[in-house]
């Protein structure tokens, strides 16, 4: 799943939930998702690179490349299947893309499309959040 990220998977992501009409079945795609992110090497699972603001563990780290612009993939782990596969989607969303495109990025209707605010937990909620400044902070600092 270290794939560049086109608008074509965001789309393809917001089509497979619509099929899924579901809730049950969303959480179980959701689940599926986690479960095809590559594992994290432990090292990188220090302090530092902990998302704070989640009630699971939750790791993040970005690499960025040599290109002209810069590429952003970031690399992320959770303790938690259901936040996994949140965490696989917001790679998804997010990782391969500069700075620039981060920041463009209509992260709040995507997420809208995809009825997260009214499916998820508070805390879980309040985790991808968190999630989501990480990221949006980190792609901030290579503008």
């Amino acid at each position: 799943m270290t794939e560049t990220v086109t608008s074509g998977a965001i789309e393809d992501l917001i089509e497979n939930f619509e099929f899924l009409e579901d809730w049950e079945d969303r959480y179980r795609y959701i689940i599926e998702l986690g479960r095809k992110l590559p594992p994290m090497d432990d090292a990188l699972k220090t302090e530092s690179s902990r998302v704070q603001g989640c009630t699971s563990q939750v790791w993040l780290v970005c690499n960025v490349d040599d290109s002209t612009p810069s590429r952003m993939t970031f690399i992320a782990d959770s303790d938690a299947h259901i936040v996994r596969g949140l965490v696989a989607v917001l790679l998804m969303i997010f990782s391969g893309k500069t700075a620039q495109e981060i920041k463009d990025t209509d992260i709040d209707g995507i997420l809208n499309q995809l009825e997260f605010s009214q499916h998820l937990s508070p805390n879980r909620a309040n985790g991808l959040f968190s999630m989501v400044k990480r990221i949006q902070a980190t792609a901030e600092s290579y503008l």
